[in-house]
């Protein structure tokens, strides 16, 4: 079992489905809420998302969204990294809801020879999150240093 890439495994246009999906439970956004002290009423306050939103339902914080998606990618894309060099942008496209399953795929944009170290090169990727039923609902994209094949392995 494979777990991560080296820079010579990732080829640019590569498109990696992210396995299992993860079915989102109001603990699993009530903690993370509270772990990271978003208080706000439309994810904790089913009556204020009842009687004060247009979702008339909680949405699931985005921050957790882009955090689920980016811990799906890892046994794909950064399992070997050695730093995750910049986040370089983050859209949430859709709301998600207690009950939705999230499932992720990362498309390889990009990727080059570490300047400075000969041993590392930098992978660009796009990561997208879409619900059971197909709705974009995350996009990012980041840079990942990742090592080359050591070459007593060759």
């Amino acid at each position: 079992m494979q777990f991560g890439r080296y820079f010579e495994e990732f080829e640019v246009g590569a498109i990696y489905k992210h396995w299992p999906g993860k079915t989102v439970t109001e603990y699993d956004d009530h903690l993370f809420c509270l772990l990271t002290m978003n208080h706000h009423p439309l994810h904790l306050d089913a009556h204020y998302a009842e009687t004060q939103t247009e979702f008339k339902k909680n949405v699931v914080v985005g921050n957790y969204i882009y955090s689920l998606l980016l811990g799906m990618s890892v046994p794909d894309v950064s399992g070997k990294a050695i730093a995750n060099l910049e986040v370089e942008s983050l859209r949430h496209v859709a709301p998600t809801f207690h009950g939705d399953t999230v499932y992720g795929e990362t498309t390889v944009l990009d990727k080059r020879e570490s300047g400075s170290k000969p041993d590392r090169g930098v992978v660009h990727v796009e990561t997208r999150g879409y619900k059971q039923d197909g709705t974009l609902v995350c996009v990012f994209r980041r840079k990942v240093m990742v090592p080359k094949i050591p070459s007593e392995t060759l």
